[in-house]
């Protein structure tokens, strides 16, 4: 069975995809941009704030499932420079214990939607 998850706490979907899907008791988060849910516009800065913003939308989503950082599992970050990833891991590095954090990739990228500089997706478990 599969229930979609949605929260006004983060941006509302920009193309034919959902925030989360909850299969099972795994839930697939969406790719989340620096987009402020409040405003609907962009967060732009450095790349620190891009990503905390994008972080604190996968919080929301999260929170939405009944679930915390605790369930993540995996995640998928996507960046757009290479060069920021020290920047972009310590904010990161911000929203998990360093004893349980999740299986990661981090990938540089020719592009990513509306040319942000990072786009972070997860899966979770209850």
């Amino acid at each position: 069975m599969k229930k979609i998850i949605t929260t006004t706490n983060a941006p509302a979907p920009i193309g034919p995809y959902n925030q989360a899907v909850l299969s099972g008791n795994t839930l697939y988060i969406s790719g989340q941009i620096p987009i402020d849910p409040a405003s609907g516009m962009l967060v732009e800065g450095d790349i620190a704030e891009e990503t905390k913003q994008s972080m604190e939308n996968l919080k929301a989503i999260l929170t939405a499932a009944g679930m915390t950082f605790e369930n993540v599992v995996k995640t998928s970050i996507f960046i757009a420079d290479m060069k920021q990833f020290a920047e972009i891991n310590a904010v990161y590095a911000t929203y998990f214990n360093a004893e349980t954090a999740p299986a990661r990739e981090t990938v540089e990228v020719a592009n990513l939607p509306k040319f942000v500089n990072v786009e972070i997706s997860m899966i979770a478990v209850l």
